[in-house]
């Protein structure tokens, strides 16, 4: 084992190894129930003949997916990174997809495995530096911001922070309600925890926050070990759905929404794995090694993750904070998929995980993606104007796909204006067409 991962080479060994994957679980155990309650749309009316998905089989997929895609992460491509439904990728499946489109859940899963296929054929062939190159640096930016936005947009609303009005379309909510009171308090604690630096300060936040949620009544406290410690929930709801729905994706509606999950997921994971690389100091005349087979791993997770019914699969900046506890090697990312492993037995605290609880995280992580708006060239208009549109968009129309599409218009229009339009790659006309057509569709 030490031999395979070569921990000599990276001046590591066991101790710091596991101690690094602890940290990096949790850094990021939050999403094994903020996934559940996002996809699931808890406490949401979805209308008559819409069923909800259900809460304990997405709570085992997220776990089983986030076990496989880290497990090929650790053995195939040897990074300490680890994988997981990602939220805004959920966030988009289940606000965007699900409750704003009307499409069935079982679709968009159709969806989420096709565009894993995709991935994993873009991974194996050439076209993937083709496609990166493609999209400007600014877009990419552009996109984790707005998605950032949309999702603090979410944490808020489902915090009760912000509520509809007739007048003003929102407003600020009732401050005096208990469960607002409540996702105040996490938001509070969270923010804390993370601006002194403790690692795992999400987590640890609504651990917080469900604590002070049964001491104050707001949250029925679990019963016994039973209440905490259970059998592992059945994935029957929701295994195999994207094959039974797969021939419902041949819409053109679809084919964006299978170009938002797989470009958001493709360019996240390239993200992430950089940023990764670079504080490992595994970077290697400023490129990837083995990059091929890491983003093998991310696409295979989430081909995995359709399958077995959660929302797209991808590598977690979170992993930073294991590789800040001394991670080198593919160990870490093993001994991560172990704590997940030993997760999928506490799924009954999904009962205290109340939409006050898991609010904070997704405020949390927002302003974590919001950081990418440093890397954009506001002085640059023919820049700016799509970048804004991108970010903009994607909270003021509840969809990630809408803002996408927003930028990637104004994008041509703008550089051909400023005489720039031979900068623009052909990858990127072919997405104006594409977004044109979509937003006459919509309408």
């Amino acid at each position: 084992m030490k031999k395979y991962f070569r921990f000599d080479e990276f001046g590591t060994n066991y101790k710091t190894e596991f101690m690094a994957g602890l940290t990096t679980f949790l850094a990021m155990a939050y999403i094994l129930f903020v996934n559940p309650a996002t996809l699931s749309l808890d406490g949401m009316d979805l209308g008559p003949g819409v069923d909800h998905m259900d809460k304990g089989a997405v709570f085992t997929a997220t776990a089983v997916s986030a076990i496989i895609g880290t497990l090929l992460m650790g053995i195939v491509g040897k990074y300490p990174v680890a994988l997981a439904p990602g939220v805004g990728l959920s966030a988009f499946f289940a606000y965007t997809v699900v409750l704003g489109y009307g499409i069935p859940w079982q679709t968009a899963l159709a969806g989420v495995l096709v565009s894993g296929i995709i991935f994993i054929i873009l991974s194996l062939s050439g076209l993937r530096e083709k496609i990166i190159n493609a999209i400007p640096e600014d877009l990419k930016m552009a996109v984790s911001a707005g998605i950032g936005l949309f999702i603090t947009f979410i944490g808020f609303k489902n915090a009760g922070i912000i509520v509809g009005d007739e007048a003003t379309l929102v407003s600020i909510g009732d401050l005096t309600s208990g469960p607002v009171l409540l996702a105040i308090f996490g938001l509070v604690v969270s923010f804390i925890l993370l601006t002194i630096g403790i690692k795992g300060a999400i987590f640890y936040g609504m651990v917080l926050t469900a604590i002070a949620g049964m001491l104050t009544g707001q949250i029925e406290p679990p019963h016994g070990i039973g209440g905490i410690v259970g059998h592992v929930p059945s994935l029957a709801p929701t295994f195999g759905q994207a094959f039974i729905h797969f021939s419902d994706i041949f819409t053109l509606q679809m084919v964006v929404v299978i170009l938002t999950f797989l470009f958001v997921d493709f360019f996240d994971t390239a993200g992430t794995l950089m940023a990764v690389a670079n504080q490992a100091g595994l970077m290697k005349d400023n490129k990837l090694p083995r990059a091929g087979r890491a983003l093998f791993a991310d696409s295979a997770a989430t081909v995995a993750g359709a399958v077995i019914g959660t929302s797209t699969t991808t590598s977690y900046v979170e992993s930073t904070a294991g590789v800040g506890a001394g991670g080198r090697t593919g160990f870490t990312a093993i001994v991560t998929a172990g704590f997940f492993l030993l997760a999928l037995f506490f799924s009954p605290l999904l009962s205290v995980v109340t939409p006050a609880v898991t609010s904070p995280a997704l405020i949390i992580v927002g302003v974590l993606m919001a950081s990418s708006l440093k890397h954009i060239a506001w002085e640059n208009m023919e820049i700016a104007i799509p970048a804004f549109m991108t970010i903009i968009s994607m909270p003021l129309t509840y969809s990630i796909a809408t803002g996408i599409a927003a930028g990637f218009i104004f994008y041509p229009i703008t550089m051909i204006v400023k005489g720039r339009g031979k900068e623009i790659n052909g990858i990127m006309y072919l997405l104006f067409v594409i977004f044109i057509l979509y937003f006459i569709f919509l309408s």
